[in-house]
């Protein structure tokens, strides 16, 4: 079977790398592609490697749709996905709204929130118009080229609902006209609730599990038959591994005495314009050294950064506290796993704000510890996905909201955490990472479930498109073409970039 994956970035491989080596194994040939080949979140490596260590796979760069009608497509699809933001399941979500705004065109932008569009129905209007003018765009020429080079058994789309122009949407619909089976492989815990919508329901949507299936179901309107729950695959790889090193060794390596526990602190990739986690990191340590405790007071501290914000903590004298190491990379090859693992094992717990890495830990069976700060609301309780870590079979997280609670938690989780923190944290990771077990791997699944895509037979798809639609796409590119109506069309960033490079202009010409 010819299996075409593509991946917004290759950072994505992360998450899908023991998929891919698993069908490669059984015969399959595999390409994996990528719109965008640098990330913050690494992956090249992953790709190469996999290519290298099998001779059924390959790797390059999936087709985008062409720069004349990329603009108009990308603004349309962004002002659906912000119009979601606006509905009432994301009433106390503010900054998923402020994160997609600064991406939506402003004549929009304005329309709903001060003009005309604001009852909610008239946005829903709104929105329907947008999505039949989308679905009145021509196929790309380029991706349709693209399609008939690879001629794959099966197309496999990961995330598709990123809120960042993409064409993911386009080779979707290019495939499902050729009638090719495709699927689109959740990546992420907090991917259905907080990016944009899936439009277009692919012939198998893969999820980890049954929180997900239900807002796949109620959030996106995908049909339950087409919901595929496999587990996270992305997390196999760390159950039932062992430590590469002792405890002793270890702490030896980052610094850290071994002659009493270390706390682990795991940094998070909080939204833009968040405040600084650094600065709370060395509050939450600071508060530690002066406990009364001695277990709290004395303990060691290792923390470990989050590979996209490392920048925050190059002015941050961690060093000034005594007892406190800084240490991590980014686990994306076996040496930096093995160190990454490591720090979770010999940790007597784990602390931070919002982080896949609390998944993690709570499968490796340490305590797993958040506090609730207000300054870091909008991260936490000010998203749908944050509310599963805390309730999800009993919840993940022990939670405080002063850090003079989550002192007194600490007190407990190192004197030996409770059998009762521990078996609630088992049944988190029994129902959210492997629901069909916790000796089933996930990975076997999935590869199950991409071979039984490629011997499916769906229905070719013929989308009609109506002539209300055509005269909306004509009216847009007409505004399109006029500087006045791009003006409009352009999001919050660029029309403050367009003002940079006047005034700059105006200046040199001032100069001149």
């Amino acid at each position: 079977m010819r299996v075409l994956i593509a991946a917004l970035h290759n950072g994505y491989y992360r998450n899908l790398e023991s998929v891919v080596d698993e069908l490669a194994r059984r015969g399959h040939q595999i390409f994996l592609g990528s719109e965008r080949p640098v990330s913050a979140l690494g992956g090249q490596s992953i790709v190469e490697r996999l290519a290298e260590a099998h001779k059924g796979v390959s790797h390059g760069t999936v087709r985008w749709r062409e720069q004349r009608t990329r603009f108009l497509a990308t603004k349309v699809r962004l002002a659906l996905d912000y119009l979601r933001y606006l509905e009432p399941a994301y009433a106390d979500a503010s900054s998923l709204r402020q994160r997609a705004v600064v991406r939506t065109p402003v004549g929009l932008v304005w329309l709903v929130e001060r003009g005309p569009g604001r009852p909610p129905a008239v946005r829903r209007l709104i929105a329907r118009a947008l999505d039949s003018i989308d679905r009145a765009l021509p196929p790309s020429p380029d991706i349709e080229r693209f399609l008939d080079e690879q001629r794959p058994d099966a197309v496999i789309i990961t995330p598709l609902i990123g809120l960042v122009p993409s064409s993911q949407l386009d080779l979707l619909r290019s495939a499902q006209a050729r009638g090719i089976p495709t699927a689109v492989c959740v990546w992420s815990w907090d991917h259905l609730s907080s990016k944009a919508i899936i439009r277009d329901a692919p012939d198998r949507l893969f999820v980890w599990n049954d929180t997900q299936k239900n807002e796949a179901m109620t959030m996106h309107g995908i049909e339950a038959e087409r919901i595929i729950v496999t587990g996270a695959q992305n997390f196999d790889r760390w159950f039932g591994r062992q430590p590469s090193r002792s405890r002793a060794a270890f702490a030896g390596d980052v610094g850290l005495p071994d002659d009493r526990p270390f706390v682990l602190w795991v940094c998070s990739a909080l939204f833009p314009g968040s405040p600084s986690e650094a600065e709370f990191v060395m509050r939450w340590a600071a508060h530690l050294r002066a406990s009364a405790d001695p277990r709290v007071r004395d303990v060691n501290i290792l923390i470990r950064p989050h590979p996209s914000r490392g920048k925050e903590w190059e002015q941050v004298d961690w060093r000034r506290l005594g007892r406190v190491a800084f240490r991590g990379g980014n686990p994306i090859d076996a040496e930096s796993r093995a160190d990454y693992f490591d720090s979770l094992h010999h940790s007597a717990a784990v602390v931070g704000l919002n982080t896949s890495a609390f998944i993690e830990a709570g499968i490796v069976g340490r305590p797993v510890m958040t506090i609730l700060p207000e300054e870091f609301r909008a991260n936490q309780e000010g998203t749908l996905h944050f509310g599963y870590l805390m309730n999800v079979g009993g919840g993940l997280l022990t939670s405080a909201r002063t850090l003079e609670d989550h002192e007194r938690q600490l007190v407990e989780m190192l004197a030996g955490p409770p059998e009762a923190v521990l078996e609630r944290q088992r049944r988190f990771v029994t129902a959210f990472v492997r629901p069909h077990g916790l000796d089933v791997s996930a990975t076997t699944l999935m590869v199950e479930a991409v071979e039984s895509l490629g011997a499916s037979a769906p229905v070719r798809l013929s989308r009609g498109v109506g002539a209300g639609a055509r005269l909306g796409l004509r009216a847009l590119r007409a505004i399109e073409r006029v500087p006045a109506g791009r003006r409009l069309l352009l999001d919050e960033r660029e029309v403050r970039a367009k003002k940079r490079r006047a005034a700059e202009e105006h200046r040199a010409v001032s100069w001149g």
